[in-house]
């Protein structure tokens, strides 16, 4: 029995099981119905889109980035004039507070609120693809101009 449970053997039972959870991980992803319809879900989608009108602008000036997390951030607040500051970051904040809300009802609407990392994973990469050009997205620990 202690054969079975040598250091050779072990790094593969290891291998396995990461196989394994990355195939799950990607399994919930592929399950998950990003377009559910929920009151919660239409709700947040509606204040989101009424604020990107206000935000559209500061992305287009590099003020405001895409973080690789699903959210965005004040890159470079000289961008922004200083009386229009605050505003801007009470703008960013908002618009975390309906993201980070959003992931989490898809995945509430979807039966399965241990999802919400996986779901908020995605969003960030679909932010960043259909990000303009000229924005900046958080690509590692740099900002990169699309």
């Amino acid at each position: 029995m202690s054969g079975l449970f040598n250091r050779s053997n072990m790094q593969s039972i290891k291998s396995i099981v990461l196989v394994g959870l990355v195939c799950f991980a990607t399994w919930a992803q592929a399950a998950a119905d990003l377009d559910v319809a929920t009151p919660a879900v239409i709700a947040l989608k509606n204040s989101l889109q009424a604020r990107h009108a206000q935000l559209a602008g500061h992305y287009a000036s590099g003020a405001v980035g895409l973080t690789k997390d699903g959210l965005i951030a004040l890159r470079d607040a000289t961008a922004v004039p200083l009386k229009d500051r605050q505003g801007i970051n009470a703008l960013v904040a908002a618009e975390n507070n309906d993201r980070v809300a959003l992931y989490k009802e898809i995945a509430a609407g979807n039966g399965h609120p241990e999802w919400r990392g996986e779901i908020q994973n995605t969003f960030a990469g679909r932010w960043i693809d259909k990000a303009q050009a000229g924005w900046y997205y958080e690509s590692g620990s740099a900002w990169v101009k699309k």
